[in-house]
């Protein structure tokens, strides 16, 4: 009950400075607003209001305060414009309906899914060769550690191009981005869980003489379970990025980038925002549903998770 109110006390604060935040953001528009609609306004013109600092502005003009909520196209919507655009484009609107966030939900979540599972079995099959081969160790995992230091916004519309140029369309391009981020948890993980068992436990099994896949199986694989699942819950939020990010540069019609892309060319601030949160939500779900698959594989071991 403590970690309960502990937490609505920390989303509280958030919506409060939130709203707070909004205020100065949105206060120059409201004001321009108010200027066409004949009231006056401190300073007069808006060549002063340019050079004023928004503080200053919202402290001379109290009154505005309240419109700066309800902007039609405000720089930061207030929480409340969000949740109504959510409720409106997800419980309101038919699944199949083009301006549905679960329509465009499942679109990132099929791509999401396979660059998933693409990354995580590309990432136990590299950690597996880098855990018993010290030649792929001192080659393989310096080289993936420097994939993840090009950034992804410049590498996904060349992967697109390369994979469009030879015919390859459709979802595999963007699941092929999504686990290029995923896959690099996945290894980092799974090879810090096969090399867990100490010492002792690995001394253990040569002495009932045990073999390299016997050892594999029966000692390092169910050690590695935990790290793991660890690891798999960053690569399925990762990889719902890659999903993301590989709908932009296609200019994509369905789909959550797609959604971002379309509100940015129309100066819907609220529909990018309630997009984000969409994303947000459904990485949410991914993340618990693995964390309930782990309470029940861990338990089922024996193992406590």
């Amino acid at each position: 009950m403590k970690s309960f109110f502990a937490v609505l006390t920390v989303v509280a604060a958030i919506i409060a400075f939130w709203y707070a935040a909004c205020v100065p953001m949105n206060i120059k528009g409201v004001l321009d607003q108010a200027e066409r609609a004949g009231a006056e306004i401190t300073p007069a013109t808006a060549k002063e209001r340019r050079d004023m600092g928004t503080f200053g502005l919202v402290a001379k003009n109290t009154f505005a305060i309240g419109d700066t909520w309800a902007q039609d196209r405000p720089r930061l919507p207030a929480p409340h414009q969000v949740a109504v655009e959510l409720w409106k484009t997800t419980v309101q609107k038919k699944v199949t309906s083009k301006r549905s966030l679960i329509y465009h939900g499942q679109v990132t979540l099929s791509a999401t899914l396979l660059g998933f599972a693409i990354g995580t079995g590309l990432g136990i099959l590299l950690a597996v060769g880098i855990v018993h081969s010290k030649v792929m160790d001192m080659s393989v995992m310096p080289w993936a550690i420097v994939s993840q230091t090009i950034p992804i916004i410049a590498l996904a519309p060349m992967i697109i191009v390369v994979l469009y140029s030879i015919g390859v369309q459709g979802i595999l391009p963007k699941a092929i981005i999504s686990a290029y981020l995923s896959f690099f948890p996945v290894v980092v993980g799974m090879v810090k869980g096969l090399r867990s068992p100490d010492a002792m436990q690995l001394d253990l099994l040569k002495t009932y003489s045990a073999s390299t896949s016997q050892g594999f199986w029966k000692l390092r694989l169910p050690s590695s379970l935990p790290y793991l699942f660890a690891s798999l819950k960053i690569g399925i939020a990762a990889s719902l990025v890659g999903a993301i990010v590989g709908e932009l540069p296609t200019g994509a019609v369905a789909g959550l980038g797609a959604r971002l892309l379309a509100g940015s060319y129309y100066g819907q601030t609220v529909q990018i925002w309630s997009a984000l949160f969409a994303a947000a939500i459904l990485a949410a779900l991914l993340v618990a549903l693995l964390g309930l698959i782990e309470r029940v594989v861990l338990k089922r071991m024996g193992m406590s998770a």
